[in-house]
């Protein structure tokens, strides 16, 4: 009868056993499929970011020569094409009009009373004096002004003048320098353009924006479903913490979950850098001439990128700092899950081994990924007041001039996610010591 009732708590122990990992592996696919999925939306968030700076960098915008010809341009064909004359302007354009054609009339007629010195000039004199009456020709004057007035009022005239104005800047597209800047910056626009299947620039920057906030929405719903998937095996911890025979599957079973938490900290982005003029305003020719989100600088980088960005570079020092991170925020954790998995399931010889307790227990203090989760917000914190500080300087608001900066600077998903790591492989580290049947000193 007794080894009958312990023939059923083994089996009941193993299907405790069997549905806890079942279950867990559940819990494991839901964090895996959305630690992929966010890793997947990070490098998408990157990429539509870096094309959204590119394709609104200052370079292409306020100090792009293509932008203030096209405004210029317009704004001088505006003027010339809808200038229009009020009746009191007229009337005073009119009365100058007359005076200087009164001045010709003088001046000729003075030019006429004088002695001729020769025959052919007393001849022309007589024939001026005879057929040509200068006091008609000054009753007529107030009417030539009148229609000399209507003649610069008329549509055709204006736009005549409109095309000579144009005309000089067609002429400036003829230098090599412009020629030159203006293709690479249609080549970069083109290249999106065709990216994007779009077919103008406010086209795209409003596809990018919409593309950019769907991303942001999902990257956060991915993020917590994996903080969800943790919050769930610390509490299976909490119900099963006296069922000692359940902690090995399930310590092992951990270890995964801060596997996937480690590989999607260290590939997603972390923090992302965006300083821009958000808007700059000023008046020109009595016109608004207006640039918006031109894009200063933009960078978003992974614990990865950094890593890949230092060893890359020429520089030993950089290299130096590249391989310690390397080494102490990305080796020394993955060794760390490693030995403590070894240490829990091995045999006595195994799990004592000196470098295999060392990693399990001890490499914790030689681990800098607490330093870096540190370090990351210090630099967050101290770059973003940075730039607070200088775009706030550049803020201008007066009646000819309009200038708003704005600093996106933000932390993202990786970083939530690496935190989450360091704290979970926290409490994996406690719960070992409690739960390892060999010394852990």
């Amino acid at each position: 009868m007794t080894a009958t009732k312990q023939n059923n708590t083994v089996k009941g122990f193993n299907v405790t056993r069997l549905l806890l990992i079942l279950g867990l592996a559940v819990l494991l696919c839901g964090e895996g499929y959305s630690g992929y999925q966010l890793h997947t939306l990070s490098k998408q968030q990157e990429q539509i970011k870096s094309d959204y700076s590119d394709i609104n960098n200052i370079t292409l915008g306020l100090f792009s020569v293509t932008q203030w010809q096209d405004k210029i341009t317009g704004i001088v064909n505006h003027q010339v094409k809808h200038f229009t004359l009020t009746p009191k302007q007229k009337k005073d354009l009119q009365v100058e009009v007359q005076q200087i054609l009164l001045a010709l009339i003088n001046k000729a007629e003075g030019l006429l009373n004088k002695k001729p010195t020769s025959l052919g000039g007393k001849i022309k004199k007589l024939a001026v004096k005879t057929f040509v009456n200068t006091d008609t020709i000054k009753a007529q004057v107030p009417a030539f002004a009148k229609k000399i007035i209507a003649k610069i009022d008329n549509p055709k005239n204006k736009s005549k003048l409109s095309n000579l104005a144009m005309s000089k800047f067609d002429e400036a597209k003829q230098s090599g320098y412009l020629d030159s800047t203006i293709t690479a910056n249609d080549s970069v626009r083109n290249i999106m353009f065709k990216k994007y299947q779009v077919s103008s620039s406010e086209e795209l920057n409003k596809k990018l924006t919409a593309s950019l906030n769907s991303i942001r929405a999902q990257t956060y719903n991915y993020s917590f479903g994996m903080l969800g998937c943790i919050v769930a095996v610390l509490m299976l911890w909490w119900i099963f913490r006296k069922r000692v025979e359940l902690h090995a599957a399930l310590f092992i079973m951990s270890l995964l979950f801060a596997f996937i938490l480690l590989a999607v900290g260290l590939t997603a982005s972390m923090v992302e850098v965006d300083a821009r003029v958000s808007s700059l305003d000023f008046v020109l020719l009595g016109e608004h001439v207006v640039f918006k989100n031109q894009v200063l600088f933009f960078q978003s980088k992974s614990i990865l990128d950094v890593v890949e960005v230092l060893i890359k570079q020429p520089a030993v020092d950089s290299i130096g700092v590249g391989i310690l991170i390397l080494a102490f925020s990305i080796l020394f954790p993955i060794m760390k899950l490693s030995s403590t998995g070894i240490h829990l399931l091995s045999k006595r010889k195994l799990a004592e081994n000196k470098v295999i307790k060392y990693f399990a227990f001890q490499s914790g203090k030689w681990s800098m990924a607490d330093v870096i989760v540190i370090a990351i917000l210090m630099t967050y914190i101290g770059l973003n007041g940075l730039l607070e500080r200088q775009l706030a300087s550049l803020n201008i608001k007066s009646d000819a001039l309009t200038i708003i900066t704005t600093n996106n600077t933000a932390l993202q998903p990786g970083y939530i996610i690496f935190i989450s790591f360091v704290l979970f492989g926290l409490v994996l580290s406690t719960i070992l010591k409690a739960i390892t049947p060999y010394d852990s000193h």
